[in-house]
């Protein structure tokens, strides 16, 4: 039987860049379909500047996600991201980006989610920035994303929208107030699945699903 999993997320958060073995081997399953759902909450009202106070914080944090998940955190970000005061914490073009690729071929967007992450974490560039996101686009081929993110059209704001409200429903369903977020939805019913228990090893959330938890 077929499963849709929506996958809840924020470009800019360290959890859901350590969610990444959890969500590749969900999109691994040939009996999963994934959907990716950004929920918003590092834009707009979400956003802040990027002080010391924040940046000790993040770091800290990035610490425990690397302990648990063996992704790595350079000191290119911390020293470039984190260390940036001009430099905000603000999810807005990045998430229009991912739902710019979402518009046109949907199949793609773990992809350029994944090159988001890699650029922050790990390449310590700036992906708050319009020119960074235009030039992961491009090396990945994705040019008419690019294009749009660019001049972007009311089509393109009103979906980035839709979607996260569509990822608000959500969480509000099930009383959760951040990401990343696992919905299993099948036969009709809807049930969370415990992406926290993955971060050591993937598997634990695979039986989560086959155990159907509803």
């Amino acid at each position: 039987m077929s499963t849709t999993v929506h996958y809840l997320y924020d470009p800019l958060c360290g959890w859901c860049y350590g969610a990444t073995a959890v969500v590749s081997a969900l999109q691994a399953r040939a009996d999963v379909t994934l959907e990716l759902l950004p929920a918003g909450l590092f834009l707009g009202a979400g956003a802040r500047a990027m002080d010391d106070t924040f940046a000790g914080y993040a770091w800290s944090n990035d610490q425990r996600i690397a302990q648990l998940t063996g992704q790595v955190f350079s000191e290119q970000y911390r020293q470039r991201v984190l260390g940036d005061r001009q430099q905000r914490f603000d999810s807005g073009l990045a998430t229009l980006a991912l739902t710019a690729v979402a518009r046109i071929d949907p199949s793609r967007e773990l992809q350029l989610l994944g090159a988001i992450q890699q650029a922050r974490y790990v390449e310590g560039d700036d992906v708050t920035a319009l020119g960074t996101l235009i030039g992961l686009l491009e090396s990945l081929g994705l040019v008419q994303a690019a294009e749009q993110i660019a001049a972007p059209d009311a089509q393109l704001l009103a979906l980035t929208q839709a979607r996260i409200d569509q990822a608000l429903e959500l969480l509000q369903e099930f009383d959760v107030r951040g990401v990343p977020t696992l919905v299993a939805q099948s036969s009709g019913k809807r049930w969370l699945l415990d992406v926290g228990a993955g971060y050591g090893n993937p598997d634990l959330v695979l039986r989560q699903l086959d155990a159907g938890h509803f």
